[in-house]
């Protein structure tokens, strides 16, 4: 098991490596086919690319983006009158814990 998930974790590595290295696409090649519009994305040569790669930097950022954000509604404050109280005492604070101190512990 431990060989497996370092095979796997050696071969994520190296293409998460690929990925960051890869270089942008210089521009666009846009060619009507059958089927529509296709949208070839050409280094600065004019040779095509393979796909974009999505950076796995940045991965967990895009899909934070892609979900719904939510809905924040404003509080709506009141202002309410404090009514005075005259004749109410302050209690003391609770009363600290007795000391409960022991000798040293017996030799044995």
């Amino acid at each position: 098991m431990a060989v497996l998930l370092a095979l796997v974790l050696a071969l994520t590595g190296y293409e998460a490596a690929v990925a960051r290295a890869a270089p942008a696409p210089a521009g666009q090649m846009v060619i009507c086919t059958g089927q529509g519009l296709a949208v070839i994305a050409v280094d600065a040569e004019g040779n095509p690319v393979g796909p974009a790669h999505i950076c796995p930097d940045a991965a967990s950022g895009f899909f934070a983006a892609l979900a719904e954000s939510p809905v924040i509604t404003p509080r709506v404050f009141a202002w309410q009158p404090v009514a005075a109280r005259s004749g109410q005492r302050h209690r003391a604070g609770r009363v600290p814990p007795a000391g409960t101190a022991r000798g040293p512990p017996l030799d044995v």
